[in-house]
């Protein structure tokens, strides 16, 4: 369950191509199906490097579904992202440049940022300029091997999430880039589980939003990728990292005793459910390993919240 890294290479870059991904290249039919890791992106990279007035050097290109980084010729990282119009909300879309206001959260430094809209259709695309990682992603978003991680690392990520919500925002959190409201929480829950139980949200707190394995740096802790960050119910985050740690129990269970006082709040639980509804919902991976270990919880928190 890891991300495939490749692109193609000339102008500096160096991408190599990956079979396995090439071989579920989607069509280009609509903005939406867009996948970064397989189109072609030279163009784009060469933009950004004028822009900014910077070279992005060799072999550092990481794409992604979505999203473009490189290590820039003055040691910093530039992270490009294509989002179509109909994704970037009221609020506008520069979670990252946002980000830099909050005191007490372990991440890059951000310096700059160019935005533009493409000529070819209804699409912006964002590139932001940020001091360099600590260190290395702890890997792929959902994690099958349990990673190495020193105590230093744990109380950073506890510092960080008590530091983030403990600030306020006017920003609206935006997983999965659709923005989390009341309606969004109760609808995602009740697609999947019984009725029996209110799915008002108490408590919204900010919150990164996009909490994973493949956004946070080792053995220093670090959080980045924070274009969907704001307000959201408590728990989320904690419940996101949960979720993407299911398929090394021990793992899950480290991060339910680290943030046991966001899973033990009634938001954390309904926040519970919301992941697990998403491991769990009609268009879930019919193999994916979670899917047992997240019923099993769903089903002691739903009994939990129906007997009061």
């Amino acid at each position: 369950m890891r991300e495939s890294f490749d692109g193609a290479g000339n102008s500096g870059y160096i991408i190599q191509p990956a079979a396995t991904v090439a071989s579920m290249a989607p069509s280009f039919s609509t903005v939406q199906d867009v996948d970064l890791r397989v189109q072609p992106v030279d163009e784009v990279l060469d933009r950004v490097a004028r822009s900014l007035q910077t070279r992005f050097h060799e072999g550092t290109v990481v794409r992604k579904r979505r999203s473009v980084g490189a290590h820039t010729d003055r040691d910093t990282w530039v992270r490009i992202e294509r989002r179509s119009l109909d994704k970037i909300t009221d609020q506008g879309w520069n979670g990252t440049e946002r980000a830099a206001r909050l005191k007490g959260v372990a991440m890059p430094t951000w310096r700059q940022c160019v935005v533009w809209q493409d000529e070819d259709g209804p699409v912006m695309w964002r590139a932001d300029e940020t001091s360099l990682l600590p260190g290395a992603p702890v890997g792929s978003a959902v994690l099958s091997d349990a990673p190495d991680l020193p105590e230093e690392w744990w109380s950073g990520l506890n510092a960080s999430l008590d530091a983030l919500t403990g600030h306020q925002t006017g920003r609206v959190a935006t997983p999965d880039t659709e923005a989390i409201t009341q309606d969004l929480v109760t609808t995602s829950i009740r697609d999947v589980f019984s009725d029996g139980f209110d799915t008002t949200v108490r408590r919204w707190t900010p919150a990164h939003a996009d909490l994973n394995w493949a956004n946070m740096t080792a053995p220093v802790f670090s959080l980045f990728d924070w274009e969907d960050w704001g307000s959201a119910p408590q728990g989320l985050d904690s419940a996101s990292l949960w979720a993407a740690s299911l398929a090394v129990p021990a793992l899950a269970d480290r991060v339910r005793q680290e943030r046991r006082h966001d899973f033990e709040s009634r938001d954390g639980k309904l926040m519970t459910l919301f992941v697990c509804s998403k491991i769990l919902g009609l268009h879930a991976h019919p193999q994916d390993p979670r899917r047992e270990p997240a019923r099993r919880m769903a089903d002691q928190v739903v009994e939990g919240l129906q007997a009061g």
